[in-house]
């Protein structure tokens, strides 16, 4: 979007004084018409360049898609044991993998349960790995909203040192933390409640979004190209 002029000083309501060889008739009409038709001619111009370089932008992330450095991986739960998280909770099972490739989006998930019977709580964690290889992912990234009306969703915080941008978000029982690197999205989510207090439980919950930090630093380095 092109905004308006930043004008030092105001409007002015006078018209601009033309130089002594502009062109165009004197008198009424004549040099204040040829102002305009120069900043009719400027304006132009300045969204034609910006129009350009959207197009510029557009067939670099259209053509050849966004730059992707990680490998596809089908064996998800093999390539992330999600160590951390597992001490935090007091163990996870070997999961159970899923993945899809087609010509625009490379996925692999990896879900795996945490339920002990020796445990006052339940959980849970899972990992989703995309490959974006047409669209530029970007735009809608960390815009997955909490909608469970009886939870409290936490209010988002950057994390440092993953990928491009990386984001902890979510709710307090459920923390899901997000990176971006290129077209590749990491999305790991944990998940507890307690077994017979009310969904209560007293796990650490800073505890686990560290673990969660650390798990995904592990996958991205080995994931990499």
């Amino acid at each position: 979007m092109i905004s308006e002029p930043e004008i030092e000083g105001g409007w002015s309501s006078q018209a601009p004084e033309q130089p002594a060889d502009a062109a165009g008739p004197a008198g009424p009409g004549g040099p204040s018409r040829a102002a305009h038709w120069r900043w009719a001619l400027g304006g132009a111009l300045v969204a034609s360049a910006v129009f350009a370089g959207a197009l510029v932008v557009q067939e670099r992330y259209g053509g050849s898609g966004p730059p992707i450095r990680y490998r596809h991986s089908e064996q998800l739960c093999t390539e992330t044991p999600l160590k951390a998280v597992g001490a935090v909770l007091g163990g996870l099972d070997r999961g159970v993998p899923s993945h899809g490739e087609d010509a625009a989006l490379d996925w692999s998930n990896c879900f795996a349960n945490g339920n002990r019977e020796d445990q006052a709580f339940v959980s849970y964690a899972q990992i989703l790995v995309e490959l974006h290889k047409k669209t530029d992912p970007a735009p809608e990234f960390a815009a997955v909203p909490v909608l469970d009306p009886y939870v409290l969703p936490l209010a988002a915080e950057r994390v440092s040192g993953l990928g491009e941008r990386a984001v902890l978000s979510g709710s307090l029982q459920a923390p899901r933390l997000q990176v971006l690197d290129g077209g590749a999205v990491f999305t790991l989510t944990v998940h507890w409640w307690g077994r017979g207090d009310g969904g209560k439980s007293d796990l650490d919950g800073d505890a686990v979004k560290a673990a969660m930090v650390e798990d995904a630093r592990a996958l991205l380095t080995r994931l990499r190209k």
